[in-house]
């Protein structure tokens, strides 16, 4: 017996599963992919938001303001990349200055430290590759950017050193309620019991809620596509660049990546697949074409990928975190859109407030580990490196020359609590493959690599869904 099921094992779900951690509660968290951070964590702007742009008042504009304030910390004690860049939300006209003016008014009704308007002169000082049409800027010093499924990963990680539990690979079929107990039936077969349930399921949100609730909310998927851009890119701008936001969204933007990449992105486009990720050509030229407003200087020539990710976009205003009035115990977090990343941390605290309220106690885990350690090579001193590698000659043979990424840091992540299972979860956690050549010339050693460590013919080691197979075997 458990005593919180949380479904859904993304950054929302993952936070809430490490906060309960820091007490003495049985807790395990669920999901239908094969690893964590699979859904919109895994794809996403991978922006820490101030706090200026949702609406005075809501959940969106609280969890933003706290949970921002919060990252600094976490990923330090996580050992996750985070850089506070700053943002600017550039304005082109008169009717885009008023935007910024309204922009910076409810940024300061939401609290959001430091804010300042400025000129064009002082826009163009801080960003000289901008274009010179600008006519000034909203300043939000405390805008970040951040390892985004690293963070993921990292967070529910350290939930299980701590003692929470996971199933991957485990569909929710069913859920039922029986004498204050919640039966969670799995496509595994397994049937999880639980005095309390978690709907952290993101674009599938609804179709959990529906499963023992009556209808109360409907989510579909609003897509956005991207280009990243080579590291010679990554320089272009320092801070994070938005043009001012629409009804669709925060629009498409330029920013660096904590990595040292550029991201261009997104567009904006409803749908109704849950699963569709492609990306079209025309919609990848609107990005271009949108973005030439922003700066020329982009050379997507040097474009090393496209992605698309999808947003869980409720029929709701607001961010949903609240208890199903037709279902004690059963918790929806659901519509968690932008800025749905940087709130999920301050959500966390929040709904284990909500487990405490309603009669589960919770006493705290004194024991609980909040910091987690691991190395990034390419982040250490020379005299580091090589005290590393007398240790472990793994960490002298690099693998991803793109990336500058060790076989030690490989095997690290393979062999971690939350260990990669696949070349793509590999690259989720230590980034070989992420570079210009997108892991053609790593790949097969990773895939080594794996099938050693694992003790398992290479021929099984997959990319990263279900029967995503890349061998099928000798040909010499």
């Amino acid at each position: 017996m458990y005593d919180v099921a949380i479904i859904g094992a993304g950054i929302v779900g993952g936070s809430i599963f490490r906060e309960l951690t820091k007490y003495n509660s049985k807790v395990v968290i669920i999901d239908k992919e094969k690893d964590v951070a699979m859904g919109t964590s895994k794809a996403n702007s991978a922006i820490v938001h101030s706090g200026y742009d949702p609406e005075a008042g809501t959940l969106m504009a609280k969890y933003n303001v706290e949970g921002s304030k919060m990252f600094p910390k976490l990923c330090k004690d996580l050992s996750v990349p985070f850089k506070q860049n700053g943002s600017l939300i550039i304005a082109f006209d008169d009717e885009d200055l008023k935007t910024v003016e309204e922009l910076y008014n409810n940024g300061v009704r939401n609290g959001v430290e430091g804010l300042r308007i400025l000129d064009r002169e002082e826009v163009l000082k801080m960003e000289p590759n901008l274009k010179g049409e600008v006519k000034g800027a909203l300043y939000a010093p405390t805008g970040g950017i951040v390892g985004a499924y690293e963070l993921t990963i990292a967070i529910i990680e350290n939930g299980i050193d701590n003692g929470g539990e996971i199933r991957l690979g485990s569909e929710v079929k069913s859920i039922d309620k029986k004498d204050d107990v919640f039966k969670v039936e799995l496509s595994s077969g397994e049937v999880i019991e639980a005095k309390r349930v978690i709907n952290a399921a993101g674009v599938y949100a609804d179709k959990i809620h529906n499963m023992i609730c009556d209808e109360a909310f409907t989510i579909h998927p609003r897509k956005g596509e991207y280009f990243i851009l080579d590291k010679n890119q990554g320089d272009l701008v320092t801070r994070t660049i938005f043009q001012c936001p629409t009804k669709m969204g925060k629009g498409v933007l330029v920013t660096p990546t904590v990595h040292g990449n550029l991201l261009v992105g997104p567009d904006s486009t409803d749908g109704e697949n849950k699963e569709d990720l492609s990306t079209e050509s025309s919609q990848l030229d609107f990005i271009k074409e949108t973005s030439l407003k922003t700066t020329d200087k982009v050379n997507f020539r040097e474009s090393i990928r496209n992605f698309a990710g999808l947003r869980a976009i409720s029929d709701r205003k607001d961010f949903i975190v609240e208890e199903a009035k037709d279902v004690k115990g059963f918790i929806d977090v659901a519509g968690i859109k932008s800025p749905g990343l940087t709130s999920a941390p301050a959500i966390a605290v929040d709904v284990v407030e909500m487990i405490k309220g309603s009669g589960l106690n919770l006493e705290e885990n004194k024991n609980f580990d909040g910091t987690r350690k691991q190395i990034h090579f390419i982040d250490l001193s020379p005299e580091e490196k090589a005290k590393l590698i007398k240790e472990d000659s793994r960490y002298g043979r690099i693998i991803c020359r793109c990336e500058n990424i060790t076989e030690g840091e490989i095997v690290d992540s393979i062999n971690r609590t939350l260990g990669a299972r696949t070349v793509d979860g590999v690259k989720r956690r230590c980034r070989p493959g992420c570079g210009r050549c997108q892991g053609g010339f790593c790949g097969p050693r990773v895939q080594e690599i794996i099938a050693r460590e694992l003790k398992m013919p290479m021929e099984d080691v997959m990319l990263d869904k279900e029967n995503s197979y890349i061998l099928t075997g000798e040909t010499k």
